[in-house]
């Protein structure tokens, strides 16, 4: 049975590594209070799924541009200076946003502008926090130090909407913002511990930025495998990705308001948690490509699951909730959370792996456009499909998109399918 569960084994070894796992920890939840507050507060001023889909359009920008240039400053300067200036940055936005709910200006505009300023900071800070890690634990520990930051994250979003939404209704936006600014400054101390990490000595005569985030850019490119890894998250990210529509759900299909959007982002949680602590058998598996097509086609089929709860509910004025379709629901995106996070696993441990030290910067760069900017897509995609089909149409359609798509492309990178770790080509 112990070796069911995740792989505690880099938390031992690593001072470096468990005071920024346990910082980031705390930090993952407050983060979880502004994404649910932001979403929620932009909702009750305009009562529409769409626009709660533009906060993505807004972060998506910055979110691409900055990940691209910071991986690039985060190969060119110390990363752990890269890291704390940029966490600096993402502090002062959300102190931002707490100050407009304080005031209560009620200026969808101004929370747009905000979220975008602390998107591009984010994708800054995660490129050079991320290619920190190989530097702080064995190479061996890699796929297991993995798991554990799957682990914090997502048991973050497991607890973290349900509690921001439940201190929403007790204490309103500005008390539940302010939580984020407090665990922020966890992570902030975590990173300020760790030692300088200097730029790798391959990383060859200095270039212009954005010469060098070119050159990381045709890596991506001309490597089958990491094209492969990217492409398959934004198929289930862009195409299937179902939370714009959960405010809708909570108010006009199973019922419940804000409690059930929030339940609704918990349950794929926690299937996403249960994922990570039942990580301890990931560590054997050498096929890592065929782990991640396969858990992406599950996440696309779960999200369709969702879907066709949602229209067997149908939509219409709710005073109750609909039990029943809350928990069909809570299963189907349990196990969506669960394909989720064994992909990212993998994910995460091919880019690690297989990339030299002197571009690690510039590819998480890319890794965090993906992971990110795919969401925010996913975001804008899912609330525009919404307006034109109906919430439960726009989930179940995206999903069948997402599971054709990837197993499409495994069909065109068969390199990506035969993937083995005991050989990391990228």
């Amino acid at each position: 049975m112990p070796r069911l569960f995740a792989d505690i084994t880099p938390l031992k070894v690593s001072p470096h590594f468990r005071r920024l796992w346990w910082g980031l920890s705390v930090s993952a939840i407050g983060t979880q209070f502004t994404i649910t507050a932001v979403a929620l507060e932009v909702y009750k001023l305009t009562q529409s799924t769409l626009a709660v889909g533009l906060v993505g359009a807004w972060a998506l920008v910055p979110t691409v541009v900055m990940g691209l240039y910071g991986g690039a400053l985060a190969d060119r300067h110390d990363r752990r200076r890269v890291a704390l200036v940029a966490s600096a940055v993402m502090w002062a936005a959300v102190a931002g946003i707490a100050s407009q709910a304080y005031v209560d200006l009620g200026n969808v505009t101004l929370l747009y502008i905000l979220v975008a300023i602390q998107a591009g900071a984010s994708a800054v800070n995660s490129p050079a926090r991320s290619a920190i890690i190989p530097h702080v634990v064995p190479a061996r520990l890699l796929t297991a130090a993995n798991a554990l930051r799957s682990l914090s994250m997502t048991t973050s979003v497991m607890i973290g909407p349900m509690l921001g939404a439940l201190m929403i209704r007790a204490a309103g936006y500005g008390p539940t913002y302010t939580v984020d600014l407090v665990a922020f400054l966890f992570a902030i101390y975590a990173v300020w511990r760790l030692p300088p990490v200097p730029p790798s000595p391959d990383a060859g005569p200095s270039q212009g930025v954005w010469r060098s985030v070119a050159k990381g850019l045709g890596f991506v490119m001309t490597r089958p495998n990491l094209r492969a890894s990217f492409l398959s998250d934004f198929c289930a990210m862009i195409f299937a990705l179902p939370r714009a529509v959960f405010p809708a759900v909570g108010a006009a299909w199973i019922g419940g308001g804000v409690t059930t959007a929030g339940l609704l982002t918990m349950f794929m949680a926690v299937g996403a948690t249960l994922a990570s602590v039942l990580s301890g058998p990931l560590g054997k598996v050498q096929r890592q490509g065929r782990a991640v097509v396969l858990a992406v086609a599950c996440w696309g089929g779960s999200v369709v699951g969702f879907g066709l709860v949602l229209l067997s509910v149908g939509s219409g004025q709710r005073d109750g909730v609909k039990i029943w379709a809350l928990v069909l629901a809570g299963l189907a995106l349990a196990l969506s959370g669960a394909s989720d996070t064994v992909s990212m696993i993998f994910r995460n441990t091919i880019l690690l792996d297989a990339v030299p030290d002197h571009l690690r910067g510039r590819l998480q760069g890319v890794f965090i456009v993906v992971v990110t900017g795919g969401p925010r897509l996913g975001d804008m995609f899912s609330g525009a499909n919404s307006s034109l089909l109906g919430e439960g149409w726009a989930v179940v359609v995206g999903g069948l998109i997402c599971v054709v798509g990837v197993l499409a492309l495994a069909v065109w990178q068969r390199s990506f399918w035969h993937y083995d770790s005991t050989n990391p080509v990228p």
